[in-house]
């Protein structure tokens, strides 16, 4: 049976510090980034972010080790990912994930490509009054052209860079969560996130339950150590580009 794995999200509000210290993140490694993403310049300029309406997804992420570009769909459907791209593989330097995606009461689909690069190679490409779109390779191209055909990726600008956290790792009761913390522009967000991954011996159903305790326990994890949780409906990208394209605007 082909299952897929289970990212689980949730958001936290508050002092992000206080909250990082409560879960138990004092003297642990942590690894810091900057991230961009891509959207089309002309919904920036009128305040919208029609990639991310489009369901479409482009982020640039530097430092910390080598630069990587990720285009996404999320949410996407399973018959919309065809050819190639209906399973998942990695063949250096790409990685394509197809995973469902957890935030709050919100679930859905979501199809990653990953290409790597050496350190300091996207810099030019996040630079103001580049094109980001020009880092966009022939296998992400074709990506997008056979998943998502209606989606015109070209004519963009880059916002950011948002400042990244994160601890990979962290012990909360018997889960192993990651941390992420995002910060720009006077904005803070954290999140801590698990996955869960399909067992032999698992059906759809069996899968929905194990994860469903596992997102119950993470919240009781969090909460349990006094940090409180986000009522939020959106996710922290969605959050952050809005805020960005209203700024930008």
């Amino acid at each position: 049976m082909n299952l897929l794995p289970v990212e689980i999200k949730v958001n936290i509000e508050g002092d992000v510090a206080a909250a990082l210290s409560a879960l138990g993140t004092s003297g642990r490694a942590m690894s810091s980034r900057r991230i961009w993403f891509a959207e089309e310049r002309a919904g920036i300029v009128a305040g919208r972010v029609p990639l991310l309406d489009s369901g479409v997804i482009v982020r640039f992420r530097i430092g910390g080790g080598p630069d990587d570009l990720t285009v996404k769909l999320r949410p996407c459907l399973r018959e919309q990912l065809v050819g190639r791209f209906s399973a998942p593989f990695e063949a250096t330097p790409f990685t394509y994930k197809i995973e469902e995606d957890w935030s709050g009461d919100n679930r859905v689909l979501a199809a990653s490509l990953v290409h790597g690069h050496t350190q300091g190679m996207l810099s030019a490409a996040v630079k103001p009054g580049a094109d980001p779109a020009t880092a966009i390779d022939a296998v992400q191209d074709q990506f997008l052209h056979a998943c998502a055909p209606a989606v015109w990726v070209d004519g963009l600008i880059v916002l950011g860079p948002i400042h990244s956290t994160k601890f990979d790792d962290v012990p909360l009761d018997d889960l192993d969560a990651d941390l992420e913390a995002w910060s720009v522009a006077g904005l803070d967000f954290l999140e801590a996130s698990i996955r869960v991954k399909p067992k032999d011996e698992d059906d759809v159903k069996e899968l929905a339950a194990r994860a469903e305790r596992r997102q119950r326990q993470l919240k009781d994890a969090v909460r349990d150590r006094g940090v409180p949780l986000s009522e939020h409906p959106e996710n922290k990208t969605r959050r952050i580009l809005t805020a960005l394209a209203e700024a930008n605007a």
